[in-house]
């Protein structure tokens, strides 16, 4: 969660020496991939996985966001019990580590709604009008989306909360003096605001899901990580094959960084010219 986007020195305006490095690095270590038959071969099998991370990812990010911006809402609701379960859950969720998240989602989670699910649809399986559901047929990376889903959702509704609170309340009083409801003020004036001050760390949490997508691996789903296990049991080229797996991620997670960066620069630049 702490992974943090490329900045400082390109803001002073140095040269990012650091970046030519990596590039240089980066260029000599695929030169090795294209003409080594060994590493070639690693890359291959390793990077069928890709698109299962990038999938887990974008999936997973997505669907925290959006539950994330329901918990912090909620957190903010002039109802007492409302604010009490929002704080219940972020204070909850953010206390377990993401890979007994995993766990618990994927071999008592998963059951336990198979069973409520049997348990409310059961008169209708009676009738011959349905067949009941079994824990199979909820696929271990749905399992895992759904646990990185609920693990980021707590940090991305603190995220949230911060942003909102951060906007004058001169300018809400402003909005109400208008005629606006509360569902126009959040739209028209607190939402675009907000969303300057909440995009820098969400960017770090995207990057950082990037990372923690590996941990699906545990499941068995076929990421990066997972392919990686695979081949590297079989073949016993460990050194190979986790060199690159971390190449990967850090092509990922980098190139993430840099494009993130400059999108933050770009919103900073038109809201100051506006």
């Amino acid at each position: 969660m702490g992974f943090q986007t490329l900045t400082g020195a390109s803001d002073r305006g140095d040269r990012p020496w650091w970046l030519f490095a990596f590039v240089l690095i980066a260029v000599a270590i695929a030169a090795i991939v294209v003409f080594n038959d060994l590493y070639t071969q690693v890359f291959q099998t390793v990077a069928a996985g890709l698109g299962v991370t990038i999938f887990v990812t974008l999936a997973g990010f997505g669907l925290a966001m959006v539950l994330g911006l329901l918990i912090a809402l909620l957190g903010m609701a002039q109802n007492n019990v409302m604010r009490q379960v929002a704080r219940f859950y972020v204070e909850v969720i953010r206390g377990v580590p993401i890979l007994v998240l995993l766990f618990y989602i994927a071999f008592v989670g998963a059951p336990g709604f198979v069973a409520l699910y049997n348990g409310i649809t059961a008169p209708l399986v009676a009738a011959g009008l349905g067949e009941p559901l079994v824990v199979r047929d909820i696929s271990l990376m749905w399992r895992a989306i759904i646990a990185l889903m609920i693990g980021y959702s707590a940090f991305i509704a603190e995220i949230f909360r911060a942003g909102f609170q951060s906007i004058d309340k001169g300018q809400v009083e402003a909005a109400m003096a208008l005629g606006l409801n509360r569902y126009q003020r959040f739209r028209l004036v607190v939402f675009p605001q907000a969303i300057r001050v909440v995009f820098p760390p969400l960017s770090n949490d995207f990057v950082a899901m990037v990372k923690d997508s590996s941990l699906v691996s545990v499941l068995g789903v076929a990421d990066i990580t997972q392919m990686a296990k695979v081949y590297a049991s079989g073949s016993f080229r460990f050194f190979e094959t986790y060199s690159i797996v971390a190449y990967i991620y850090l092509l990922l997670t980098v190139g993430l960084s840099l494009i993130l960066r400059r999108l933050e620069r770009r919103m900073r630049g038109k809201y100051a010219a506006a």
